[in-house]
């Protein structure tokens, strides 16, 4: 069993070290030749592949050609390794479309969260509840709050703004996460067209819906229609701001 696992939460100070840059080195055996970005990428290929119920220390070790217990010299446990694993998958934040408003840099910060969260969805269930954050999670919150800045909403506002687009990015990540193959829009057209088959009179606007959002290629367009519609709110907000 993982240390984390027989001895509950992990500690806040390791986690504060291990993702802010300042860990101990250990005091005893070898060398290290190790570094926590290698461990954190070997735990992303076996996360990504087999989810993290399929993430054990001994895997990433035997991945690593070291030894369990060496591993344990860099990292105490899965919670910290899973910490480490979600601050480098996330990376650090890329930069803003060049000469783009806010508008634009919202929307290109959460189709890129969209797409962290698409390649890695083992990172949606590790993301959530109270924990410590490290800078590159952090800098992707900077980011969207820099893209709001001059826009005459307060904080809070911001970062409303910002959780609200990071849950529509989250959101639709889970749900593909949760498909074999093909969209939500294409799963629920699938999954519609079997039950309603033969119910035109019970569930007809349901049935002129379906249909009509086939005969206008209006399917497959939730994570663009999501954010156009989040950014229209906002814009109007700030539109009141600046009358």
């Amino acid at each position: 069993m993982d240390r984390a696992g027989a001895g509950g939460a992990p500690d806040k100070r390791t986690l504060y070290e291990l993702l802010w840059g300042t860990p101990s080195p250990p005091r005893r055996g070898p060398r290290p030749t190790l570094t926590l970005t290698a461990i954190a990428r070997a735990g992303i290929a076996i996360a990504d592949a087999d989810g993290l119920d399929g993430l054990t220390m001994q895997r990433v070790a035997e991945s690593l050609d070291v030894t369990k217990m060496a591993l344990y010299r860099y990292v105490p446990g899965k919670a910290e390794l899973v910490a480490l694993m979600i601050e480098t998958a996330v990376g650090e934040p890329p930069a803003p479309p060049e000469g783009a408003g806010w508008r634009d840099q919202l929307d290109d910060w959460a189709r890129q969260l969209f797409d962290r969260f698409r390649r890695h969805p083992w990172a949606l269930a590790a993301t959530v509840g109270a924990r410590v954050m490290g800078p590159n999670e952090l800098g992707w919150l900077d980011r969207a709050l820099a893209a709001l800045t001059g826009t005459g909403l307060n904080g809070g506002e911001m970062l409303d703004v910002a959780v609200l687009l990071l849950g529509h990015a989250r959101n639709l990540a889970q749900q593909v996460a949760a498909m074999d193959t093909g969209t939500p829009e294409q799963a629920l057209e699938s999954g519609l067209a079997a039950l309603l088959r033969g119910q035109e009179e019970r569930f007809p606007a349901l049935i002129a819906a379906v249909g009509s959002a086939a005969a206008h290629a209006a399917q497959d367009q939730a994570l663009d229609f999501g954010l156009a519609r989040i950014l229209d709110g906002v814009d109007l907000l700030i539109r009141t701001r600046h009358p």
